[in-house]
């Protein structure tokens, strides 16, 4: 494919993408195929010989269509949501073609700079603390990882590196093997489970704790654990709090929780994977505060913020404190400037090496909705959560779980586990919506999360009434 050839198949691309975007609440948003259906529908080895761009195109439709699930589509109620806008996708475009793996300031100047500054502009949405930003001297700042789970794991890493050297700087007979074996880390027991999979691969114990009425981590359950840890000669270092939680959008109390951590020198990472965009609107600010206990905050501006899939926002107090648990300096990467305090290498802030345009993304988005354009998204979603949610009240076969907060409902039919499992099987054998379910306490429970920047309340509206009807059939046949 030379560059008019590129053009063209260019502009062809563009409007199958639109075309499908535009047209995708006429798909099954769930995929009606079975596990391998795939593999036989392309052969076994890779072409000798080029094919037709022509031929290509068609298997999509032919081949690959039927086996998405289709996370934009408006019937898509299920995990959260997954951001998609044109201009993200634009710049992903011009990511790709620039093709720079930005793991240094040399390895290309304006990947890392553009990084720092979008970082700084996020930050100043959320209104974090300046402690967190970069600014033009400052010792925090942020940096773009691919996923929170990294985010998670990278933060608890940089907390483990520091309490050793801390411990060691104070007593230096003591191994790092020693130290590691004592060393605990805590979070709610309604935390992802990517928090429980960082314990994993960081090599420390992760403990649970257990959360309230309204599942969230409190003081007294934190401080319960801490002491009697403490007492067993275990190191406490390691504290996550999740604003937003996957299961039911429940928050930690960070002005609870926040002051125990600096009282005890434990490291607190903020998970507002998916809450944290909302942030960005006064309304919500609230629900942040207690940010300036934290060490490291991160959100998923991929979730809920119009920029595409990845793009993972994290920020550090201490950008020293990630440097100097990462840091491995061969030949082949320096470069005159790393040493000037002028600039970062990301590659210090991070698992991988290579790291891709991401902030570009950014830019366009910010730049193209605006502060108010974001908000705007952000508001819409909530309210038509709590049209959802007023739904749900009006039947009294229906309950409501937990407070609607921001864009999820929990609710389930008033009734056995089994009968709600039953719904939710016919829900999404339908295909006409799709939505996932949680555990809350012992309740099996189905959640409702605004997802799609398409849905609008006739979506909203429509998924409830298939909802209403499947739940007629299937009490109905309980007491048949």
């Amino acid at each position: 494919m030379n560059a008019s050839e590129f053009r063209r198949r260019g502009k062809e691309m563009v409007d199958y993408v639109a075309n499908y975007l535009e047209g995708i609440e006429s798909r099954l948003v769930y995929p009606d195929v079975e596990p391998g259906y795939l593999r036989p529908l392309i052969p076994s080895s890779a072409p000798e010989e080029p094919e037709t761009y022509e031929d290509i195109i068609g298997d999509i439709e032919r081949i690959i269509m039927p086996g998405v699930t289709h996370w934009n589509s408006p019937y898509f109620f299920a995990y959260f949501p997954t951001a998609n806008s044109y201009p993200s996708m634009l710049a992903d475009m011009l990511c790709g073609a620039i093709s720079c793996i930005g793991f240094s300031w040399a390895a290309s100047p304006a990947c890392t700079e553009l990084e720092t500054v979008m970082l700084d502009w996020l930050g100043k949405m959320l209104r974090l603390p300046d402690a967190f930003l970069a600014g033009n001297a400052g010792m925090g700042g942020g940096v773009i990882q691919g996923s929170a789970s990294e985010a998670t794991l990278v933060a608890l890493l940089a907390a483990r590196t520091k309490v050793i050297r801390r411990l060691q700087a104070a007593s230096p007979e003591l191994t790092q093997a020693a130290i590691m074996e004592k060393l605990v880390a805590y979070a709610s027991d309604q935390a992802h489970s990517s928090v429980e999979r960082a314990g994993l691969i960081g090599g420390v114990r992760m403990k649970l704790i257990p959360s309230d009425s309204n599942f969230a981590m409190r003081a007294s359950a934190l401080r319960e654990a801490l002491e009697r840890d403490k007492a067993a000669g275990l190191i406490p270092f390691f504290v996550v709090a999740t604003l937003g939680t996957t299961n039911c959008c429940s928050f930690d109390s960070l002005l609870e929780v926040g002051p125990i951590c600096n009282q005890e020198e434990m490291w607190l990472h903020i998970d507002a994977a998916y809450a944290g965009s909302a942030f960005i609107c006064p309304e919500f600010r609230h629900l942040l505060d207690g940010v300036e206990f934290a060490d490291s905050f991160n959100f998923n501006p991929h979730k809920w913020l119009l920029v595409n899939f990845d793009c993972s926002a994290m920020w550090v107090k201490q950008r020293t404190d990630l440097i100097g648990a990462f840091k491995l300096d061969p030949v082949y990467l320096k470069h005159g400037h790393q040493d000037s305090g002028l600039i970062t290498d990301y590659r210090h802030w991070q698992i991988p090496l290579g790291r891709r345009f991401r902030s570009l993304k950014m830019w366009f988005v910010f730049r193209m909705y605006g502060i108010k354009g974001l908000q705007a998204h952000i508001r819409k979603h909530v309210q038509l959560a709590h049209e959802f949610e007023s739904l749900v009240r009006q039947d009294p076969r229906f309950e409501i779980c937990m407070e609607v907060t921001l864009g999820l409902v929990c609710f389930r039919l008033k009734g056995s586990n089994q009968l709600n499992e039953t719904l939710l099987k016919r829900i999404n054998s339908a295909r006409k919506i799709h939505l996932v379910p949680c555990h809350l306490r012992d309740k099996f429970v189905l959640r409702f999360a605004i997802c799609s920047r398409q849905v609008e309340s006739t979506h909203v509206q429509q998924a409830w009434q298939h909802i209403r009807q499947l739940a007629d059939d299937v009490l109905r046949l309980e007491r048949a």
